[in-house]
């Protein structure tokens, strides 16, 4: 699953070009985890979270 349940980043799409100049369609993928995080009443669930998500902070990560 290529999509971020917190901020939504999902894929992305393009053309490759070629050093001959060929084009060629081609996707961006986010580096997508499972992370564990607490939610509102303190019971732990699974979601899929983008690595710059989970970086920076914004999910309340738990072991």
């Amino acid at each position: 699953m290529a999509k971020c349940d917190f901020c939504g980043k999902h894929l992305c799409f393009g053309i490759k070009i070629s050093h001959s100049h060929r084009r060629s369609n081609r996707m961006w993928k986010p580096n997508v985890r499972v992370a564990h995080v607490v939610v509102a009443n303190g019971a732990k669930k699974k979601i899929h979270a983008c690595t710059r998500c989970i970086r920076s902070g914004r999910l309340s990560v738990c072991c």
